[in-house]
């Protein structure tokens, strides 16, 4: 039972920084849906309390988001906060919400910044850390053998910590590393690099709609004869599938999620999500989802009650709830400590195009590669 004073309080109020449009808008919705679902099966309540989750569009930018989440701060008093896609995004906005004692969840991006040297105990790395997707993906090129590999990822700290991770478990140099612009939808003149350079695979980071574009005018150049693409999950989750079509079948991709876990959160979310919307959920939706749950599980723990902000936080790192991941837990640094897997793009029996789940792990319970940079115990 809720406290009497929590009956009476105000609800819970959550500022939902969203990129429904902009460079990020694909990202964005699926986001968007995987909150509000949660929230839906919740009775839009927390721990069993009232909660508001307001939500407004920041188009992906660092300084509309900045603006936003200081109205969410200052206006609307929020008590937790979540949503942006981009890393520059966050790292925007984590100065604000931190001196506010507001905790962030983040339901896409980890900053390598925020894992190590950088933490704060109100930032939660509820998806993962942004080199971790990409360490799992240079794992599977190291066990193939490519000699040859180039890497391309937007020129944005993402991107960078995409490069970095690929790198780091690949354990050898990349043969070139290319940086694309943000939003970049032309990518002829790093096809023809590719072209010349004759790598054994290209290991690529573009989300969004860049993915798009770039994974039709690799095939379009008919590049995959004689290069192998590996790709991050968000170059190669179900809504870059839905655009793409059968170009994408035979790609590789590492992630942290999979609509084919077989857990019974994961099996729940994925056939509610279903039913809710037309369409399997890639992994933004997942982590969404999570965070919702994760909220949901901290304020049950509190009873209700917010008021001691550092409390709080704590509740949000030790409190259990059912990812659809499976058996997750926060490291010190406060980024989740999780499993990474291969997935291939497959051609279903019936037609459907769509991720499979291959045998075996990449990583088991893994940590990211900066906690230890982490002042936090």
């Amino acid at each position: 039972m809720a406290a009497p004073w929590a009956l009476a309080a105000e609800p819970i109020k959550v500022g939902v920084a969203l990129d429904i449009s902009g460079p990020f808008a694909g990202p964005g919705a699926e986001i968007r849906d995987g909150l509000n679902l949660a929230a839906k099966q919740l009775g839009n309540k927390l721990g069993g309390v009232p909660a508001e989750f307001i939500q407004a569009d920041t188009a992906g930018n660092p300084e509309t988001a900045r603006q936003v989440t200081d109205r969410f701060i200052k206006r609307d008093k929020v008590d937790f906060f979540t949503g942006p896609v981009g890393s520059n995004v966050v790292l925007a906005v984590g100065p604000g919400l931190f001196a506010a004692k507001v905790p962030f969840l983040s339901a896409n991006p980890g900053p390598s910044q925020l894992a190590g040297a950088q933490c704060n105990p109100y930032f939660f790395g509820t998806s993962y850390q942004n080199d971790a997707m990409h360490e799992a993906a240079g794992q599977h090129a190291a066990s193939k053998g490519y000699k040859k590999v180039v890497v391309l990822a937007p020129n944005y700290p993402a991107g960078k910590d995409a490069v970095n991770g690929f790198k780091r478990a690949y354990k050898q140099p990349a043969a070139d590393e290319i940086y694309t612009r943000v939003g970049q939808l032309d990518f002829a003149a790093e096809l023809a690099q590719l072209r010349a350079a004759k790598p054994d695979a290209v290991y690529i980071f573009q989300p969004g709609g860049m993915g798009i574009n770039f994974i039709k005018q690799f095939m379009g150049a008919g590049l995959n004869k004689d290069i192998v693409l590996i790709s991050s999950p968000f170059t190669a989750d179900q809504d870059i599938i839905a655009a793409v079509g059968e170009p994408m079948v035979g790609i590789y991709n590492a992630s942290s999620y999979a609509h084919d876990l077989d857990n019974a959160a994961n099996k729940k979310f994925v056939a509610e999500f279903q039913k809710s919307y037309n369409r399997l959920p890639t992994l933004y939706a997942a982590f969404a989802y999570d965070v919702v749950m994760n909220l949901d599980a901290a304020v049950k723990a509190m009873g209700g009650n917010l008021q001691d902000k550092a409390a709080v936080a704590k509740a949000i790192k030790t409190a259990k709830f059912d990812s659809v991941r499976g058996n997750v837990s926060y490291g010190n640094n406060q980024f989740l400590v999780q499993d990474y897997y291969l997935r291939q793009v497959v051609k279903t029996k019936d037609g459907l195009i769509t991720n499979a789940l291959q045998p075996g792990k990449l990583f088991t319970a893994h940590q990211d590669s900066y906690a230890a940079q982490c002042a936090m115990k």
